[in-house]
């Protein structure tokens, strides 16, 4: 697109970088809302978050991505406050509105209350545009009423005060009530306060450094004026504590590092797989454990379901040049191997220990899912348990903080089946506070990281 002119008070990163920011043609509205909204959309059709905002965010400067993930990612962690200011402003409630108007206000509303970065007449122009370009002249006039409204009462605004300390802190920290009354059922409420906070933080992006040791790429980073510092948990990874864009750096051109979580890095430390092992990493994509696998096994057979995931992973094997990944489409429950070394199940599940990485699953998530999943796990697992030889390891992991995807579907395949065992990693495989009699299980807001769960088990019968 063909730069126009100065943007209307900051409609993107460059609003608080610095520089001239630029306006594009596009009926005055910046690129980056235009994207903010279309993204919204996405999620309402049942898109995930990730992949929508990789699919769209091509068109934005690196500056512009980073505001309009700002915008969209941070909305929907604070979406259940957001529309509890917008409800008490607009004439019969947000439930009378078009699902796409009440979008549009939540992001103008975050912008007012959340983004410094944003002039108040900024937000507000471009939202009353927005409204009047995909609703019509009534909503630009109702978005201009209610955003005026809260510009000018937003040194006294008030949440309600729900007498339910489980309704309380559901709106305060804008998770699903039914969630919130599972977790304080579990840990009280106190616990699961901290819970959610951890959730609602953005979290830092982590790096594992691959065919380098840590100090050669914390050095690289330096030099190219990325600021670094320790990683929770795992010493050998490096932390980011600024934003950067990644894919421009040299060394991610050269295949030096990949992006993951600490949770997932002792997820497979966890494993403690026997150097030389041939390993089945039967639910794959993204890759990253299946390139943290590479680094001692023989060989890696990497599967999963999706080809166009399996793409994605096969991307990332090849910047980094790891040379022992075998790759191939095939659904976990009928694995085409038989008789390894080794089996790593992550398994699809509800990802509630993810909530600060993708905040729009607190919004998708039913209480069905964990039927559903739940009966898709045991599927895999007892799959993934009919081609491990004897002798062999199987390692199941989730993302999840739920008892039923978690410690359930070990208690069940161990009820079953005799030949196998819990067998906890040797010691020092990974740190004693992340070890629950012999499982791993990490918790966002005890261990500033994601959550994860996993068990490794050794099959004793022949």
């Amino acid at each position: 697109m063909t730069p126009a002119g100065p943007r209307a008070g900051g409609g993107g990163a460059s609003g608080a970088a610095g520089g001239t920011p630029v306006l594009y043609e596009t009926g005055g509205i910046t690129d980056s809302r235009r994207v903010a909204a279309d993204l919204c959309a996405d999620l309402r059709g049942g898109e995930l978050l990730d992949p929508a905002f990789e699919a769209r965010a091509p068109r934005l400067d690196a500056r512009d991505r980073r505001w309009t993930q700002e915008l969209v990612y941070g909305m929907l962690r604070r979406r259940a406050v957001i529309d509890a200011h917008l409800d008490a402003r607009v004439r019969g409630g947000l439930a009378r509105l078009d699902p796409d108007l009440i979008d549009l206000l939540r992001l103008g509303v975050y912008q007012l209350m959340y983004m410094g970065s944003v002039p108040a007449y900024a937000a507000i122009a471009q939202t009353v545009e927005l409204a009047k370009q995909r609703h019509g002249i009534g909503a630009s006039r109702l978005a201009n009423a209610v955003l005026r409204r809260l510009e000018r009462e937003r040194d006294a605004l008030e949440l309600p005060h729900p007498v339910d300390p489980v309704d309380a802190l559901a709106l305060r920290y804008s998770h699903p009530r039914w969630l919130v009354a599972r977790w304080v059922a579990r840990w009280g409420a106190s616990e699961t306060e901290r819970l959610l906070a951890a959730n609602n933080t953005e979290p830092r992006t982590v790096l594992r450094p691959y065919g380098i040791v840590r100090e050669q790429l914390e050095a690289t980073l330096e030099s190219a004026g990325i600021h670094v510092e320790d990683a929770p948990l795992v010493p050998d990874s490096i932390q980011l504590s600024t934003h950067a864009s990644l894919v421009e750096l040299g060394a991610f051109r050269k295949g030096l590092f990949f992006v993951q979580d600490p949770a997932s890095t002792l997820a497979v430390r966890y494993a403690d797989i026997p150097p030389d092992s041939l390993v089945a990493d039967l639910c794959a994509s993204p890759g990253g454990k299946t390139l943290e696998l590479t680094r001692a096994a023989r060989a890696v057979l990497a599967a999963d379901r999706s080809a166009t995931r399996m793409q994605r992973l096969m991307t990332n094997v090849r910047r980094v040049e790891a040379r022992n990944v075998l790759a191939l489409v095939a659904d976990a429950r009928h694995p085409p191997f038989r008789q390894v070394d080794a089996v790593l199940v992550d398994a699809p599940c509800t990802g509630t220990g993810t909530f600060r990485r993708h905040p729009d699953a607190r919004w998708r998530l039913k209480v069905s899912d964990f039927a559903v999943l739940g009966a898709l796990q045991r599927s895999i697992l007892r799959a993934a348990a009919s081609i491990v030889r004897p002798g062999g390891l199987l390692v199941y992991s989730t993302c999840s903080l739920e008892p039923e995807e978690n410690d359930a579907q070990i208690e069940s395949l161990l009820a079953e089946n005799a030949e196998w065992r819990l067998e906890p990693p040797a010691t020092g495989a990974v740190p004693a506070e992340v070890l629950d009699a012999g499982r791993l299980r990490i918790l966002p807001h005890r261990h500033g990281v994601d959550g994860a769960f996993a068990a490794r088990l050794r099959r004793v019968g022949g």
